[in-house]
């Protein structure tokens, strides 16, 4: 028998923090929409926390400041862009899916994933699977991301640091298209009402229908805790990789300016993976505790495998998000800049 996604009728044995409605529905909403808040955590760190560390950093050059604040904010805005124009379609589709799956999924398909769980959505092989395909899309844009951010750095410094006149960026170059602030992509944002969601729906079922990701699916799903903190390490690497590329090529930024900036960014992405994986994977085994407690309070709720789901993104994202725009930057800015100075 298919139980509503809405329904919550239990008695809660235990009152306070463990099913407080407004944590619940907070993990709910993280589940279901993970990547964007993975995306809205960096954006508000990238464009607030990041730049006021930086610009704390001690005997750095300014203008290297500048080039690393500028770099901050533009990721962030072109990581956040990136997430409203792919990822959620992605999370509307799997919406979709979780409430008709038989629209959208073979009948095979819906007994291999759903296994013994009462419902598809309360499988924990089909949150797995679908989780992987929501988070992998910041995987699969990272090379556009840098991109976009490495042609965004000389626009945002023009309009944060001015120069003299003579020095300034020429922005005409991008009046007809401008991947952020351009009136062309306004013109053209796609609408997510009805249509593309399906589409994609149509998609991911095709991939959910195919009996070797069933397979995989089913012998990796034990590791769900770790979904969002491996894909999340694998996409800063691909990102920081083409950054670099396109950092080198550019035209626009200066020179002179490109070792420290580059080197900025490595540092920052090593030492945050570095230290984050460590400290995750410490407090990943006093997660598993709370949750194990938490499951038990909350045995009775249709939504649990949502909750659960919730804070394995909520975990690792706090984490690397703390490490890599509020502790890191001084560090990575300094020992950058000193870098350059040895040239």
């Amino acid at each position: 028998m298919k139980i509503s996604g809405n329904t919550n009728q239990y008695t809660p044995s235990h009152k306070g923090f463990w099913n407080n409605k407004t944590v619940l529905k907070g993990l709910e909403k993280i589940s279901e929409h993970g990547t964007t808040f993975v995306a809205a955590t960096t954006l508000a760190m990238a464009a607030g926390v990041r730049p006021i560390a930086i610009n704390l950093t001690p005997n750095t050059k300014k203008e290297n400041k500048e080039y690393a604040t500028t770099n901050s904010i533009a990721s962030g805005l072109i990581k956040f862009a990136m997430v409203e124009a792919i990822a959620i379609p992605v999370e509307k589709a799997v919406k979709n899916i979780d409430k008709t799956p038989e629209k959208f999924l073979s009948e095979k398909a819906i007994k291999t994933l759903q296994g013994s769980a009462k419902t598809l959505a309360e499988s924990k092989n089909y949150k797995f699977a679908t989780q992987v395909i929501k988070m992998s899309t910041g995987l699969l844009t990272a090379i556009p991301k840098a991109m976009l951010t490495v042609a965004l750095i000389p626009i945002i410094m023009n309009k944060l640091f001015p120069k003299k006149k003579e020095e300034k960026f020429d922005s005409k170059i991008y009046d007809t298209y401008n991947p952020v602030f351009g009136a062309d992509f306004n013109q053209t944002q796609p609408s997510f009402k009805g249509g593309i969601s399906t589409k994609a729906a149509q998609g991911i079922g095709k991939i959910l229908n195919n009996n070797s990701v069933q397979n995989a699916v089913k012998k990796f799903s034990s590791k769900d805790a770790d979904i969002a903190r491996n894909i999340s390490m694998a996409t800063d690497l691909l990102l920081t990789a083409s950054f670099i590329h396109q950092t080198k090529k550019s035209k626009e930024i200066k020179e002179e300016r490109k070792k420290a900036l580059i080197a900025n960014n490595v540092i920052s992405t090593g030492v945050s993976l570095a230290s984050g994986f460590a400290i995750d994977s410490l407090i990943k085994k006093n997660t598993q505790g709370f949750i194990k407690k938490f499951s038990e309070i909350n045995k009775n709720d249709p939504k649990l495998p949502k909750y659960i789901e919730g804070i394995n993104i909520l975990r690792p994202t706090l984490i690397f998000a703390g490490i890599y725009y509020g502790i890191l930057p001084m560090f990575s800015t300094y020992i950058s800049d000193k870098l350059d100075k040895k040239d």
